[in-house]
């Protein structure tokens, strides 16, 4: 079998060697090098064929989530397994989406890495066990149950998605702007959130938009 040529990107130099050395014994295994920026990662992804990226989320100067994307733009057969120390669900779900095909915590062990190294090179997506127990776990907005709206609150909503400021949607739906924060506030709360970006992907995964 051909070694899978990989790269280790993450802003921690010591990570980044610890991993080399690591996965030093791992016959498969080719490492090419580490990165601690993204943009240098892509800059050597534009000119070279790479199977696998071992990802960080935290970059200084673009996250991981972003990158995902930038790296599939370039190189769609290049598998990324993101190696992170997040452990917030949403952070999981949005490098899966895109484009990651599996997320291992940092304190995986070498059997969890090299397993999900192996399915995310089938094609598989693949988590770490603790991952896969975040992941099981329910949201708070999915706890709660979908929230009841009016008809001018799912009609606010739709337009808030659409990125109206509130003078706009006052201006189209014949209300004050002072009306229309309210109603802002009040989305806010019945979905249990803290601000405008978190009510849309609430709303987007109770499928109310």
């Amino acid at each position: 079998m051909p070694e899978l040529l990989t790269a280790i990107v993450d802003d921690h130099p010591i990570v980044i060697e610890g991993l080399k050395t690591l996965l030093s014994h791992e016959t498969n295994l080719k490492i090419i090098g580490g990165f601690c920026k993204g943009e240098d990662f892509l800059s050597y992804l534009s000119g070279h064929a790479l199977d696998l990226v071992l990802l960080d989320v935290t970059l200084p100067d673009i996250s991981g989530i972003e990158l995902c994307q930038r790296i599939k733009q370039i190189s769609l057969s290049t598998s990324i397994l993101i190696l992170s120390n997040h452990t917030e669900r949403s952070i999981i779900m949005q490098a899966i989406q895109n484009g990651a095909s599996g997320y291992l915590l940092k304190n995986s062990s070498i059997e969890e890495l090299r397993h999900c190294i192996a399915e995310a090179v089938k094609g598989n997506i693949c988590y770490s066990k603790e991952v896969m127990e975040i992941i099981s776990r329910p949201s708070k907005n999915e706890l709660q149950g979908v929230p009841r709206l009016t008809r001018r609150e799912k009609e606010i909503l739709a337009l808030i998605a659409a990125g109206k400021t509130s003078q706009m949607i006052g201006q189209e739906l014949f209300l004050s702007p002072l009306t229309v924060d309210t109603h802002r506030k009040n989305l806010i709360q019945k979905f249990g959130v803290k601000n405008v970006a978190e009510l849309i992907m609430a709303a987007n995964q109770q499928q109310l938009l």
